[in-house]
């Protein structure tokens, strides 16, 4: 059988880590993650935005893709200088598909959560949500540089 790979420029940056479904590893996600970034010497306008995209992806696999004894991924690429910035989540909960849902107007805005996809949507170009077998999702965020 024939497989092909997607094949990344030479210049691409990529970074992967494993981390425990808990608000501790949403937390490290969202800060190793934009560690990454800055190393990466990300632009600050591109950076700002994915620092609060990994932040809600990472929340949502560590609360909704929750499986016990799972982990959740983490996945960054990036094409220098400007190119686009690529977050991937994935989590062990394939079941459960996430929904951008209009919230009703008589909604609490003061509610602590229930926005998290909505800001994933306005600072993102793209996100869509993809299988991850054997019985998993990946979320994925596509962010580029607008100066």
């Amino acid at each position: 059988m024939h497989h092909t790979r997607a094949q990344l420029d030479a210049h691409t940056r990529t970074f992967s880590q494993l981390l425990s479904s808990t608000r501790r590893g949403a937390r490290l996600a969202r800060l190793i993650g934009t560690a990454e970034l800055r190393s990466w010497d990300v632009p600050f306008e591109l950076y700002a935005r994915a620092e609060t995209v990994i932040a809600e992806l990472a929340a949502n696999a560590a609360f909704h893709g929750r499986v016990p004894g799972r982990s959740f991924r983490l996945t960054l690429r990036f094409t220098p200088p400007g190119g686009p910035l690529r977050i991937e989540v994935t989590d062990a909960r394939g079941d459960l598909r996430p929904e951008l849902r209009p919230t009703p107007a008589d909604t609490d805005e003061l509610a602590p959560t229930g926005r998290g996809l909505a800001l994933v949507s306005a600072l993102t170009d793209h996100w869509d949500t993809v299988s991850h077998p054997p019985s998993g999702k990946t979320v994925r965020a596509t962010l580029t540089h607008h100066p």
